[in-house]
């Protein structure tokens, strides 16, 4: 279908009992209409599920009609009625460049994690995320990657020792957005996120059926960039860097294996007893490097653990933090961004969760998905590194990122669920 359809929404009941009650979307001669109640959160749904359904009825192109459009609505239809490409064109109905804005920024953070992994890789993603950011700002924003032995050098064990073994090297790019372009000005907050864009899952190798996704892990590393380059059209005034920490975790003869120990640059030593929970080893670095700037807020973002996805599933993701406040701060702007976020327990004792005879702590526990409480305990490896005991920390493990095939909310592939929540964070 060509012509673009009109869509509307009403609060009044249909009255067509050719269609299902169930049925988001009522299509009529004036176009589709979307009947809602009383209950927002039941609307929005209903609304990203209309969406949905409008895409795969093969049309690609819509105008939102009528005065009941907010901008919250809008978006929720947008999130739906999104095909795995963003092919899709919504003529919007109110606050067009905000809308138009979010929405290009949501498709680049999907391309990003849906990218090929003959065509995403450390460097390649170091070089879009880049060039996105300098386009958006390039009076306030300087760049510096860290790439293959040079992380020796700098002291970061964490990314080198999983991405040795990739004919492409591991790297750290921190991008460093400074609108004052004053070389003294704090560091308001640090931004880091898991760049693993490929994992085979190493030694303790991933099936294959398990590997297929495995392009999507470098979610974490596209969300935080969205969310950074949301805030900076959202007028963000502070000095914010961010840091992807960026590797293939492959299998040579040079890859890291069971047994191995690892020594970070402060000195903390780390057993590895599965090289298949290698985000966190990364992202260990990035927070020692957020506690080198004395980042007042830092947030890291990963598709950390299968643990949170058994206890969040797919639409929500999964807050960790010792910062109560923090994190009561944070589900609240969540909901206000209309993004599901759940919090699940971290406490300082769950730094001990993962315990070795033979080092500081073990990157895990030796038992299938790393055993009970898996989400949680990976979490405390990271408040191991993690300045200030965690005050000011924020850890996503974002379990809703990416859907391995379309469901009735999600096309199939990458989400960008988050990029608003942290954006608003750093807004805040």
């Amino acid at each position: 279908m060509s012509s673009t359809v009109s869509v509307f929404v009403s609060t009044k009941k249909t009255e067509q009992s050719a269609w299902k009650a169930s049925t988001p979307a009522v299509m009529g001669e004036q176009g589709a209409t979307i009947f809602i109640g009383d209950n927002e959160a039941d609307n929005l749904r209903k609304i990203q599920k209309a969406g949905r359904q409008l895409d795969n009825l093969g049309i690609n192109a819509v105008k939102l009609m009528g005065d009941d459009w907010d901008i919250e609505r809008q978006w929720a239809f947008s999130n739906g009625f999104t095909d795995t490409l963003t092919k899709n064109q919504i003529e919007w109905a109110s606050d067009a460049e905000t809308l138009q804005q979010m929405r290009d920024t949501a498709a680049w953070v999907r391309k990003l994690i849906n990218l090929p992994p003959n065509e995403i890789y450390p460097e390649s993603l170091a070089q879009m995320v880049s060039e996105k950011l300098t386009a958006v700002a390039p009076d306030a924003i300087s760049v510096r990657s860290i790439v293959g032995d040079e992380l020796i050098k700098d002291g970061r064990m964490g990314i080198h020792t999983v991405g040795r073994a990739s004919e492409r090297p591991p790297l750290m790019l921190v991008v460093d957005y400074n609108p004052s372009k004053n070389k003294d000005a704090e560091v308001e907050a640090v931004l880091i996120g898991k760049g693993i864009t490929f994992d085979s899952g190493g030694y303790s190798i991933k099936s294959s059926e398990g590997m297929l996704a495995m392009k999507c892990d470098m979610g974490g590393a596209a969300t935080v960039a969205g969310a950074l380059v949301h805030a900076i059209h959202q007028g963000l005034n502070k000095r914010v860097q961010l840091v992807l920490c960026c590797a293939e975790n492959l299998i040579d003869g040079s890859a890291y294996k069971l047994g191995d120990i690892i020594t970070y640059k402060d000195q903390q030593t780390v057993e590895i007893v599965n090289t298949d929970a290698e985000g966190r080893l990364v992202l260990a670095d990035g927070l020692l490097y957020a506690g080198e700037v004395n980042a007042k807020l830092i947030i890291d973002a990963a598709t950390l653990t299968g643990a949170a996805q058994v206890a969040v599933g797919t639409d929500y993701n999964a807050l960790f933090s010792v910062d109560d406040k923090l994190a009561q701060e944070t589900l609240t702007i969540a909901e206000q961004q209309r993004e599901l976020l759940w919090r699940l327990p971290l406490n300082q004792w769950h730094k001990d969760n993962c315990p070795s005879a033979f080092a500081d702590t073990a990157n895990s526990r030796p038992q299938k998905g790393g055993g009970s409480g898996g989400a949680s305990n990976a979490a405390g490896f990271l408040l191991r590194f993690a300045p200030n005991n965690g005050a000011g920390w924020l850890h996503f493990d974002i379990a809703g990122a990416y859907h391995g095939s379309a469901n009735g909310l999600w096309p199939t592939g990458a989400t960008a669920l988050g990029f608003r929540t942290i954006a608003a964070t750093l807004l805040k």
